[in-house]
């Protein structure tokens, strides 16, 4: 990641509906989620309402990617590379799923929420180094296109918080993936109802 501006830069570069533009938008809003939750300093519900925007957004981009994205990418860039993806976007739930459980106000969560943006922005970067130039240049633009519709398509299926257990495999993600979102749809909406928001 090299900044917001500079990664949407690059996205509008290609077609709204090219893959590697959809993913490149996504981690420039990952990233600006990240500085809104620390904006928040002092906890308190807005910074909890950031964390849960930036949770949902990680826990979709990192299924559809794994449903969509790392098939296409095996293809092209190899199995070391998207296994290695893979395997990265599973640490990275486990941080995800244990920030969840925390106040946002404690220490702790602090501690273990740096942690998480070194581990997210290491993990992008690597996506936009060497697994999305093996895309463009591997697949043609319509190629592209249609993954693009695949991942939207993926994401409306997607689970809204992480899980350890299912994250970093495709088949997970296929299988786990649309009963673990019914549960976290369900878990979102308790949760807003009994929050007034």
């Amino acid at each position: 990641m090299t900044g917001p501006e500079a990664t949407r830069a690059e996205a509008a570069r290609l077609h709204r509906d090219d893959v590697v533009g959809i993913l490149l938008d996504q981690h420039a809003r990952i990233e600006e989620l990240f500085a809104d939750v620390k904006h928040y300093d002092s906890g308190g519900p807005a910074k909890r309402r950031a964390f849960d925007e930036l949770r949902c957004l990680l826990a979709v981009h990192e299924a559809a990617e794994e449903m969509v994205v790392r098939p296409a990418a095996k293809k092209v860039a190899g199995t070391a590379e998207t296994d290695a993806r893979n395997r990265e976007e599973k640490q990275a739930a486990q941080v995800l799923a244990e920030l969840e459980d925390l106040d946002v106000s404690s220490a702790e969560f602090a501690v273990k929420f740096a942690s998480l943006e070194a581990f997210v922005k290491r993990h992008a970067e690597l996506e936009e180094r060497q697994e999305f130039p093996n895309l463009r240049d591997g697949y043609t633009p319509e190629e592209r296109r249609t993954m693009g519709s695949r991942l939207r398509a993926a994401e409306k299926f997607a689970p809204t918080h992480a899980h350890p257990g299912a994250a970093g495999s495709t088949t997970a993600a296929w299988t786990v993936g649309p009963f673990a979102a019914m549960v976290d749809q369900a878990k979102d909406a308790l949760r807003t109802s009994s929050s007034g928001r």
